[in-house]
């Protein structure tokens, strides 16, 4: 069984090690002067550790760098080759998985992977099968895998190890049954968490401390960077953006209660109100699935959009605006210097945007809402399992 790195630090030196490789990680390649500098630390003592994280196979020596004047020193780096770190983006229909080695870079990404979330335990066998079969595919060697990260919808406590929207089993955390499987170190988190570690890492929202990640898909779900940390709560279930009793619309939420965000700014809500108004007689391109009696999908419903439907586009209005009333609140609250709206109705772009934006411009309080930028998500769908990633990552190292 593979074990964490931060297992293993028991000395002064062990976290100095620690330390090294998260400055690797935050800001790249260092020469010893610049880790001693750094770390207030002599370079004899850095030149050591730095040597023993070498031997190690954690970091490089990647020569010399520098102007031509004047002596070159060596930088070092992460080692790409120490290992990899497994990111799985779970969704009810299909998984993306996409693997990262040691250094930061991108080994592979696999986008909808046949796989079907259910609450059983043979679901959770095909999870491991799954990712095991993927990493083969890739000619990744299953021995080299340092963590894995997954992250599923619902309510997921990352400490603990339990998920209690899927996979329920009341005698074992999901996490420890997974580690079992998989033989490294394995972690939850819900997938709107993971969307938004995946921007504040390696997206739009890199660099910034505090920033609101919106995720709009058949659900609504948030995710908070807080002073430069993720932010989960006390059990981890923070960021239910889509549960907050916000609409006075008389719409029973699927969790039981009325009138959440969810029921009027989110996929499912855009097909409720698309069906509305084909009902009332509405032409639409829409209007020949509507007759026969079938569901229309989120599919249908944006793929319409970009077709410029009319009834559509006017559907995916309101949303906006209801999504920007409900950000327009959040603004108020946390103050933030970036909100990232990702998920699958981004596919929406302005027509999904300018209401946003109009929403928030009209109920949030000026003073507070003109440091705020609002954006789509840079990474789409990948944002997910290179958040995932990137959490095993930093979790493997344990800096979280």
């Amino acid at each position: 069984m593979v074990k964490y790195f931060s297992e293993n630090l028991s000395d002064k030196n062990s976290i100095i090690k620690q330390k090294i490789l998260e400055l690797c990680m935050n800001a790249g390649d260092f020469s010893i002067a610049d880790f001693a500098r750094e770390l207030n630390c002599s370079v004899p003592t850095t030149t050591k550790i730095v040597g023993e994280l070498i031997d190690d196979g954690w970091l490089e020596d990647l020569g010399k760098k520098g102007s031509a004047s004047g002596r070159r020193p060596s930088i070092f780096g992460l080692n790409p080759d120490a290992g990899y770190f497994v990111g799985v983006d779970l969704e009810r229909n299909h998984a993306n998985i996409m693997t990262m080695d040691f250094k930061g870079q991108t080994l592979s990404y696999d986008e909808d992977v046949e796989f079907t979330l259910q609450n059983t335990e043979e679901s959770c066998r095909k999870l491991c099968g799954l990712i095991r079969e993927t990493l083969e595919n890739n000619d990744l060697s299953v021995e080299r895998m340092l963590a894995c990260n997954i992250d599923l919808t619902g309510r997921v406590n990352t400490a603990s190890g339990y998920s209690f929207t899927y996979f329920i089993n009341e005698d074992k955390p999901l996490s420890a049954i997974l580690e079992e499987d998989l033989g490294v170190p394995v972690a939850l988190d819900n997938d709107s968490r993971a969307m938004t570690y995946g921007e504040f890492r390696s997206g739009i929202a890199n660099g910034e401390r505090n920033v609101l990640f919106i995720n709009v898909g058949w659900g609504l779900g948030m995710g908070m960077i807080l002073n430069g940390d993720l932010y989960y709560g006390k059990s981890g279930f923070s960021g239910e953006f889509g549960h907050f009793p916000f609409l006075d619309n008389g719409q029973i939420c699927r969790c039981g209660k009325v009138g959440c965000m969810e029921t009027g700014a989110s996929g499912s809500a855009l097909q409720r109100i698309v069906t509305e108004k084909l009902k009332s007689g509405c032409p639409s391109m829409l209007t020949d699935k509507y007759r026969t009696g079938k569901d229309l999908t989120l599919n249908d419903l944006l793929g319409a959009v970009e077709d410029e439907d009319v009834v559509a586009i006017d559907a995916m209005g309101e949303i906006g605006t209801t999504l920007g009333r409900g950000i327009a609140g959040l603004i108020n609250v946390f103050n933030p210097e970036k909100v990232v709206i990702g998920g699958k109705l981004t596919v929406g772009g302005d027509y999904l945007m300018l209401p946003v934006r109009a929403a928030i411009k009209k109920y949030s309080l000026n003073i507070v809402s003109k440091d705020t930028t609002v954006v789509f998500s840079k990474l789409g769908r990948k944002a997910g399992s290179l958040g995932c990633c990137m959490l095993a990552r930093t979790r493997f190292l344990g800096l979280m």
